[in-house]
């Protein structure tokens, strides 16, 4: 029977210090940026312990931080990633800079806004993101047209566009406003412009989507732009950290942020 090494995978300790999803990590690994006590590693697959000697390009990997949560108020018009080809601004050209190296914890598409969750440590973004969780994420939504309630039973029952299997959705509609509606929607998954793509499968086309909670994580109040971080005591809580994690969380404050420049996103 073969032992398990001691330690973790490296890709692993990479993402908890914050310094990419382990996706990521796996890429800068296979570009030769990774060495472990002065040898550049070529594979993932590797365990390391905290007697190991990290760099990432030729830099001592830094203790992580204590595993930290941000709520951020995405703006329209702005991209949910580090770097855009098409030159767009991207949310990391507008979060406060006193903020250190986060991660998306999923996406917002371009024209969507409304909480998005941040945070320093890899495992929590992998845990938040994995359709394990089940959190249910809720979005308002303006739709051009007159629906009736009988309208969204397909989205309720589940359906299929092109292709991709939506599971069923929760959703009401409140009320009609002119020439739109307004419909909130709650679903589990949160599939690449999930809401969109079914919206337009039954006739309709979204204006306007307003992503108010994630699990347990609400919007409020938070104003466009804004960032506020999670108290250590509600992310422990509502996480389940292990013993190691709450004693980390404990150490981290709390604190709220306005939009201003930002000189160091996470890659």
């Amino acid at each position: 029977m073969t032992q398990t090494p001691p330690g973790d995978r490296i890709a692993k300790v990479l993402a908890r210090a914050g310094v990419a999803s382990r996706r990521e990590a796996e890429k800068m690994i296979a570009a030769g940026r990774i060495a472990v006590n002065g040898k550049v590693i070529e594979r993932a697959a590797l365990n390391v312990t905290g007697a190991d000697k990290i760099t990432v390009d030729g830099r001592p990997l830094e203790a992580p931080e204590p595993p930290r949560l941000w709520l951020y108020h995405k703006p329209p018009g702005l991209v949910t990633t580090t770097k855009d080809e098409q030159g767009r601004p991207t949310i990391f050209d507008e979060l406060p800079e006193d903020l250190p190296r986060v991660m998306t914890v999923g996406r917002l598409d371009l024209n969507s806004e409304g909480l998005l969750l941040l945070t320093n440590d890899g495992g929590i973004k992998r845990r938040l993101e994995l359709p394990s969780t089940g959190w249910l994420r809720r979005y308002r939504v303006r739709l051009k047209g007159r629906p009736s309630d009988a309208t969204f039973q397909p989205l309720r029952d589940g359906l299929e566009v092109e292709g991709t299997r939506f599971q069923p959705m929760i959703v009401t509609l409140d009320r009609q406003q002119g020439a739109n509606a307004w419909a909130t929607v709650g679903l589990r998954e949160g599939k690449n412009r999930e809401i969109r793509r079914a919206m337009t499968d039954i006739g309709l086309s979204v204006n306007r989507l307003i992503r108010i909670s994630y699990g347990p994580f609400q919007l409020g109040n938070l104003k466009a732009g804004e960032v506020e971080e999670v108290r250590p005591r509600v992310l422990r809580d509502q996480l389940g950290l292990s013993p190691e994690e709450q004693e980390k969380a404990q150490r981290g404050r709390p604190t709220r942020a306005t939009r201003n420049k930002r000189r160091k996103p996470a890659r």
